[in-house]
């Protein structure tokens, strides 16, 4: 099955987001932001499969 192009854009945005926290920690001393900015960032793509499991479960209903 083809990879979704919202499962790429949020898995490459998950990267970058985990990069810029490893920078605010080590150059800027910024912990308690980058903290949530990587909870937040990265909790996407989890909320996009979530959103996808939840969608094959209305169709399975439907059978």
């Amino acid at each position: 099955m083809k990879e979704s192009v919202l499962k790429t854009k949020s898995y490459v945005f998950a990267i970058h987001i985990v990069k810029l926290s490893q920078l605010l920690i080590s150059e800027k001393k910024e912990y308690v932001l980058s903290k949530q900015l990587l909870r937040s960032g990265t909790a996407i793509g989890a909320l996009i499969r979530e959103a996808e499991f939840v969608w094959k479960l209305k169709i399975m209903n439907f059978y």
